[in-house]
């Protein structure tokens, strides 16, 4: 009922708030055997850690994981692996102002409405803070689809505000802060971003991703379609306000004989299905494209009221990512790879 569990057989649990002392997951359902250590994990926090460019929020967490327990010489012994994250770098003060009114485009309103109360300190439970256990999920589930089906999951920017990104090769994506796919556009990615920053203002941004080497056959029919899952998961990374698979929202415009990806004896002859029919995995590629919102937090005054239904003019002040989708790619990553990894042991389950 509380909604902070992910999976059915790979479950993850999150908990946590962003000033906290500190933010977690547990992961419960991981096979035995596999080979894990705090800097496999650590590798992918420290792709979506704050504070390593002047683009991002300058808030500095190491976010050093700690592995608690589920793991024993090495490998994971099929118990649930708890994983820590402390908060070291928490300005509470910043948010003390904002405690009584509600941010425009923030969960302060419906926090209250549905809790009664809530912690304003850096959006408490609604922050993005609450992505990196996520992030230490993903890493697992990437490493154990590596290893039993040769899985890859990578992510890229393909657009920043009214900047589209090209794709040029995936070995541009880690030379910059983006995890923009062509060199040429960075320094316009840069130039956007300063403006943005003294303008006090935010802007959205476009990621998409993509597992590679999938099997055919996961998924299932009707409610726990592998694509209604993974859209379900996305949905519930912050900010996200949409999800296309495949060709998405283009195939409005295509004509069945376009849309239809034909078979013959060498495979499919395109990917407009994202590699999904049917609600199962048809083996080629899964493609996923997220709309992902500007950032709530401005230093621009907005109308807004507070607690007593009060006219209020917000300011907020603090550390913020001008542009969230900046650090998205490697939590959308990690998503897609729990969402996964749970149905490839769901089917092994079923199917054998």
């Amino acid at each position: 009922m509380s909604g902070n569990t992910l999976g059915k057989i790979f479950c993850v649990t999150n908990f946590g708030e962003s000033h906290g002392p500190a933010i977690g997951a547990v992961v419960d359902g991981c096979p035995p055997g596999l080979e894990l250590s705090e800097a496999d994990i650590q590798a992918e926090l420290d792709r979506r850690r704050p504070g390593t460019s002047r683009h991002v929020t300058q808030r500095q967490e190491t976010d050093q994981v700690e592995i608690l327990s589920g793991v024993y010489q090495g490998r994971s012994t099929g118990t649930p692996i708890a994983m820590l994250i402390r908060n070291v770098d928490a300005r509470s003060k910043d948010y003390s102002k904002i405690a009584d009114t509600f941010r425009p485009g923030h969960a302060d309103y419906t926090y209250t409405q549905k809790y009664g109360d809530r912690d304003p300190r850096g959006g408490g439970r609604s922050s993005a803070r609450l992505t990196a256990p996520s992030v230490a999920a993903g890493a697992i589930a990437k490493k154990w689809l590596a290893r039993e089906h040769g899985m890859r999951i990578r992510g890229y920017m393909s657009q920043l505000g009214p900047i589209a990104v090209p794709f040029e090769s995936w070995d541009e994506v880690p030379r910059n802060p983006f995890y923009a796919p062509c060199a040429a556009v960075v320094p316009e990615l840069e130039a956007y971003m300063d403006q943005l920053r003294r303008d006090g203002d935010s802007i959205g941004a476009r990621i998409e991703v993509v597992a590679e080497n999938p099997p055919a056959g996961w998924g299932e029919p009707l409610y726990d379609r592998l694509d209604a899952d993974i859209a379900h998961v996305m949905m519930g990374l912050n900010a996200v306000k949409g999800v296309s698979i495949g060709a998405g929202f283009g195939c409005i415009t295509q004509r069945g004989s376009e849309h239809g990806d034909e078979l013959t004896p060498q495979g499919f002859v395109g990917n407009n299905a994202g590699g999904v029919l049917g609600g199962i995995s048809t083996g080629q590629p899964i493609t996923v494209s997220l709309a992902i919102k500007p950032t709530s937090s401005i230093r621009i005054e907005r109308r807004s009221v507070d607690r007593e239904g009060n006219p209020v003019q917000v300011q907020t002040l603090g550390r913020h990512d001008p542009c969230v989708g900046i650090r998205a790619t490697p939590i959308a990553e990690a998503l897609l790879a729990i969402v996964l990894m749970d149905h490839a042991l769901r089917h092994r389950a079923q199917c054998g």
